[in-house]
């Protein structure tokens, strides 16, 4: 399966490879071996973090290659009147009786805590390609089901200032 993203999660993901592989992998590498001199590897704490962080790094760098290389790259625009992805989205939840609001983005940049709602999200599926004053049904499990009122869209483009996951 391919994961949908901009232009700009691709260009912010290739910012961190290179940032990780040019200038914090040189670093951790020398902390790794300014930690080895310590002494005895099988009690010395200061390696194990320090090669633990390397690995995560490595990790983070693989991650990001994998999906820079499987991406999908989709454009974000959408009609005037319907939600499309970078929309702030201001719905009536009829479950909770009371207004929310949402902005669709990429699996990438969701952060719930922050209102960013992932497109692949059941709220992001059911808003996405709605209108104004039309009534979604979000359906998150065959048990779980809630209907939502779309109040307003106000028409939102890809902002570079959204961040990456870090996982």
């Amino acid at each position: 399966m391919y994961d949908e993203l901009t232009e700009v999660d691709i260009r912010k993901m290739r910012e961190e490879i290179d940032y990780r592989v040019r200038v914090l992998r040189p670093k951790l590498i020398e902390d790794v071996q300014t930690a080895r001199a310590f002494g005895d590897l099988s009690e010395n704490f200061e390696y194990k973090c320090a090669k633990q962080e390397k690995n995560r790094n490595d990790s983070r760098i693989r991650y990001l290659e994998r999906m820079v290389r499987t991406a999908k790259v989709i454009d974000p625009g959408s009609q005037a009147d319907q939600v499309g992805l970078f929309d702030q989205v201001t719905v009536f939840n009829e479950k909770l009786q009371r207004e929310m609001t949402f902005r669709i983005v990429t699996t990438l940049r969701a952060d719930t805590s922050k209102g960013l709602v992932s497109k692949e999200s059941p709220v992001g599926r059911a808003l996405l390609g709605r209108r104004a004053g039309e009534r979604v049904r979000v359906k998150v499990s065959d048990e779980l089901q809630y209907d939502m009122v779309v109040r307003s869209i106000e028409k939102g483009e890809d902002d570079e200032g959204l961040s990456i996951r870090s996982y």
